[in-house]
């Protein structure tokens, strides 16, 4: 497990996206995870529906079943889930910000809750799919985000973890300059391999039905990002000074170690599918 040289909390997590709430929805929209193309025509913005609809699909989604969005950002994906496969969701985000700009976009069937997941208060088995999207990476306790979902998912249940991933065999120049500062600057208070992820998984009490590393189909996120940012510094007057006056800048220098992390493959990211096993 990777561990920043500054610890990381829920507060910082929380500070994190309040305060760069405008950076964020300018440079990549109401869905803050990366996109995943299939063919390389697609938009950035087509892409990232791409990304909810291969987790939709690996969740076997059924009409009217009451699913859970762990770190559901703004709710775009908790919405267009809603929208397209006619569940009911209900997400939880720790910034106040992004519970905001939910609650002045409601849609049917999706309740937004500014709440810590590790303390989400879901009676047990009371959820039939979950998924998180990029929030695994936030929690402070990793075991507790996979125990958390195994107790309120109904037996039968499934869970899909979208999650950045540290190589395998990433060590030295790697872990010092790319990990390590991608998880400081990041707020990610760790960041697992896809095996320590695995053995999480299976400690909680899942089984694990797949596993996609699609790494190169989601890459390209950053260099969009990259390009974006830099044109909003260039013509947005208030989001310059933001940018230059947060006290989450150094996040910023994120972006060129996400490009060059995916370019050497230090970095991983993956899609798991666990289930919740009936019992026999």
């Amino acid at each position: 497990m990777i561990v920043p040289d500054i610890s990381q909390d829920a507060a910082a997590v929380a500070d994190h996206y309040d305060e760069l709430d405008p950076i964020y929805r300018q440079v990549w929209g109401d869905h803050v995870h990366h996109g995943l193309w299939a063919t390389g025509r697609e938009t950035a913005e087509e892409a990232v529906e791409a990304l909810v609809d291969a987790v939709a699909d690996r969740l076997n989604l059924e009409p009217g079943q009451e699913s859970v969005d762990i770190g559901c950002g703004y709710g775009a994906t908790a919405r267009r889930l809603a929208q397209t496969r006619k569940v009911c969701v209900t997400g939880f985000t720790l910034s106040a910000e992004q519970g905001t700009y939910a609650a002045a976009h409601p849609a049917p069937g999706v309740d937004i809750q500014v709440r810590d997941w590790l303390f989400n208060g879901l009676p047990d088995a009371s959820a039939g799919a979950a998924w998180a999207i990029e929030s695994s990476e936030h929690m402070v306790d990793k075991p507790g985000f996979f125990a958390e979902a195994h107790r309120v998912l109904a037996p039968g249940g499934r869970l899909v973890v979208c999650a950045w991933l540290a190589g395998t065999d990433a060590r030295g120049w790697k872990v010092r300059h790319l990990l390590a500062p991608i998880c400081r600057e990041g707020r990610l208070p760790s960041m697992g391999t896809r095996e320590e992820y695995e053995a999480m998984a299976l400690a909680a009490g899942f089984a694990v039905r797949d596993y996609e590393d699609v790494s190169r189909r989601v890459a390209r996120t950053w260099v969009i990002c990259a390009a974006r940012l830099m044109k909003a510094l260039l013509v947005d007057p208030k989001i310059r000074r933001l940018a230059l006056g947060a006290r989450n800048r150094d996040s910023f220098w994120s972006i060129p170690r996400m490009i060059l992390a995916y370019r050497t493959g230090t970095m991983r990211y993956g899609i798991f599918t666990l289930a919740k096993v009936k019992p026999a």
